[in-house]
């Protein structure tokens, strides 16, 4: 089976110039496409949340997913990668067009993953790094880090605390405050004072 995945972020952006892109390059790689998936949702949201997920699921050995370029799948690297990973290792290929990829099971495909991987850990070690070097920064400063003793977050703080697996998830995905908001349904003030009380204070 080959699929044709198509992903905007909003309702404003169209699909049609990546079903275009998809359908000039199957004409002129003389492929049809078997099932199309469109949708329009951020790509900081992790693929499990999105139609992308079903579709690495039910795709199996020598299936193909075109789509016209890797940042369709998501919008980082580590994203990209564990999306990679799992479709090499239902033996799902990943063709992209504007990127040139054509990811397998081959030893070129297994390479170039191997680069994906080792760049977005040095990616999350940079990130880990200047977020310890602005705290320690900001400490040696004198200022204040977390909340106020008596402060009157502490309750909706404690709602958040049994969110904090998903939360951690969620940024290291590098997924706005906001989309943490509406996905627990609070305000997006509260996910800020929590990520900075309990976690960057950490």
């Amino acid at each position: 089976m080959r699929y044709g995945y198509i992903r905007v972020s909003s309702d404003k952006q169209t699909v049609e110039n990546q079903r275009f892109e998809i359908n000039q390059f199957c004409q002129q790689e003389g492929l049809t496409i078997d099932g199309w998936i469109e949708e329009t949702v951020s790509g900081t949201r992790t693929y499990t949340q999105r139609r992308l997920g079903k579709l690495i699921q039910q795709a199996g050995e020598g299936d193909i997913i075109i789509c016209s370029e890797l940042s369709r799948l998501g919008r980082n690297l580590y994203m990209i990668m564990e999306i990679l990973s799992l479709c090499m290792s239902r033996g799902c290929h990943v063709w992209t067009i504007k990127d040139g990829y054509r990811l397998g099971d081959d030893i070129q495909s297994k390479v170039l993953a191997f680069a994906f991987g080792l760049s977005a850990e040095i990616e999350r070690n940079l990130i880990s790094q200047r977020t310890k070097e602005a705290l320690a920064r900001v400490k040696s400063e004198g200022k204040h880090l977390g909340r106020p003793d008596g402060s009157k977050t502490h309750q909706k703080a404690m709602m958040l605390y049994r969110h904090e697996s998903y939360i951690r998830q969620a940024l290291q995905e590098k997924q706005s405050y906001r989309s943490i908001a509406q996905h627990l349904h609070c305000s997006r003030n509260t996910v800020s004072n929590y990520i900075q009380a309990y976690i960057m204070e950490e």
